[in-house]
């Protein structure tokens, strides 16, 4: 029974403090409101740029063309080889009627090409090797595998490099993006962990006359030390509720703006189906946040 009143003057403590501040209260919230945005828009970002990443690496692939010479055999033997690498996920085999056919079908309305392909007497299509990677850092690997002097007299060309250019520009751009965006995160935390800090040290020194009279009753450390520490708590908890308000119109928003670029990430459907543990994550990150600058105040700026 004790404890249990103990823990409410504590909290009724930290309570009043929390208002009494006023407006170092709000600039403290403000600041870690900031921060905790940022957060959650780094976690929305990872997930478009996962998102994006996986739709382009099942657009892309190496394309081998082969010589119009070479046997069926020939071929069929390299997918063999090929499906041996450790880098490959699948090799699909297009036979040079299976490439005619396709060619046809896909340009069925247009009357010039279609003319032109029956005037022909041969095929002039080749047969090929679309492979794909198990991700897009395997494709260096598989490119110089096919560059191999043994496989040269069969092969006329492969489709790589062009696509090679775009896939490093986008791992780049992910890459440097995602820098950037953990950087202002862990600055905008630095800041709230610093305002929040001062605004617990100046709570501390605004009540030094009523900390020495409870010295002099026999409060207890504790005691002393936990209002502040549910001060801080507060900042964490109402940061991270406000912060959360204010992405979810956010998502509603950018959400078919994201879908039009790249139609594989529903970012609204992932934000519903997520939104216990994205919440849970803002409140992990806001009271973390708020707690720990509490402490360190405390420990440094409370002689008890």
């Amino acid at each position: 029974k004790q404890i249990m009143v103990t823990l409410f003057r504590i909290f009724k403590y930290g309570w009043q403090s929390f208002w009494r501040n006023g407006w170092l209260s709000v600039s403290t919230i403000a600041v870690m409101i900031l921060a905790l945005v940022v957060f959650e828009g780094l976690i929305i970002f990872n997930v478009v740029s996962k998102g994006a990443i996986g739709a382009i690496e099942e657009k892309v692939d190496i394309s081998v063309y082969f010589k119009s010479n070479v046997l069926e055999d020939t071929v069929l033997n390299l997918k063999r080889s090929l499906e041996g690498l450790d880098e490959v996920k699948f090799v699909e085999y297009v036979s040079k009627e299976q490439a005619l056919a396709t060619f046809k079908e896909r340009h069925a309305n247009e009357e010039t090409i279609t003319q032109t392909l029956n005037e022909l007497d041969n095929n002039p299509l080749l047969a090929s090797l679309n492979i794909k990677a198990n991700n897009l850092h395997r494709y260096d690997s598989i490119a110089s595998y096919l560059a191999k002097p043994d496989f040269q007299d069969m092969i006329e060309k492969v489709s790589y490099a062009q696509n090679q250019v775009v896939i490093n520009r986008l791992n780049s751009l992910v890459d440097n993006f995602g820098r950037g965006g953990f950087a202002l995160t862990a600055f905008l935390a630095f800041l709230a962990a610093i305002v929040t800090f001062n605004t617990i040290r100046l709570a501390i020194f605004s009540a030094s006359e009523q900390i020495g009279i409870m010295r002099l009753v026999g409060a207890s450390n504790t005691f002393i030390r936990g209002p502040y520490l549910v001060e801080g708590l507060m900042y964490g908890i109402i940061s991270a509720l406000i912060s959360f308000l204010i992405f979810v119109p956010i998502i509603i928003f950018v959400s078919p703006h994201i879908a039009s670029f790249v139609p594989e990430v529903d970012l609204l459907a992932y934000f519903k189906s997520n939104l216990a543990s994205l919440l849970i994550y803002q409140f992990i990150f806001g009271i973390v946040l708020g707690v720990v600058s509490s402490v360190i105040a405390t420990r440094r700026y409370l002689n008890v």
